[in-house]
């Protein structure tokens, strides 16, 4: 075979082989030192900050999970027919940080009474959802829903949050990272106006979730 030839293909290859590594999904073992709790909230904007700032946390990255589409865009889901909800993937270790307080940080950070809504956003993209990723916790996000259920917070409304076992993770394109940094005016002006932080307050008081 002519040298040229070879390089070509080598070339081929090695660029199928980073096309594949830009769309692989998150579906696999994490290392042990490290875990990941996946978590969706309504806009995705909204729930990175709360989490960014703990300590333990390594990453928070905005995707896609829940639904049946493969390597679903913006625009496919915010259609509302691919049955994916907004959420985030919370990369922690869990010797500085449990399961339990990212769980506590989740609920004060959502309105758990509304299905298929958060705030101003309507649709099944925005539904509220905790994806377990293993037995444990699956346990621990039953046990933190029903303790909030039996504690009067929500004066007997109904939670419609969704736990249901994590699939896929599908990461969201790479302009919707960290928005609340880099169009900071236009996240604090979405927040406001959708009544986030209002409604926050209405549930949880002092407690309660902000940017």
């Amino acid at each position: 075979m002519r040298p040229f030839v070879v390089m070509l293909l080598l070339s081929a290859t090695l660029f199928a082989s980073r096309a594949l590594a830009a769309t692989q999904v998150v579906d696999s073992p994490l290392p042990v030192a490290n875990q990941v709790a996946t978590f969706g909230g309504g806009c995705f904007w909204c729930m990175e900050p709360p989490f960014k700032k703990l300590t333990g946390v390594k990453s928070v990255v905005s995707g896609y999970s829940g639904g049946h589409v493969e390597r679903p865009t913006y625009r496919q889901v915010s259609r509302g027919d691919t049955g994916h909800a907004e959420v985030i993937n919370v990369l922690y270790d869990p010797k500085r940080i449990s399961y339990e307080q990212l769980l506590a940080v989740f609920w004060r950070n959502i309105d758990p009474t509304t299905p298929k809504r958060q705030f101003c956003d309507r649709g099944d993209q925005y539904r509220t959802a905790i994806f377990f990723h293993d037995e444990t916790q699956r346990k621990a996000a039953e046990a933190s829903r029903d303790a909030l259920a039996a504690s009067g917070i929500l004066r007997g409304a109904p939670i419609a949050t969704e736990i249901a076992p994590f699939t896929k993770f599908w990461p969201a394109e790479e302009y919707h990272q960290d928005y609340y940094r880099k169009e900071a005016l236009r996240y604090r002006i979405y927040r406001q106006q959708c009544g986030r932080d209002q409604r926050l307050q209405q549930l949880y008081g002092a407690a309660a979730g902000s940017e």
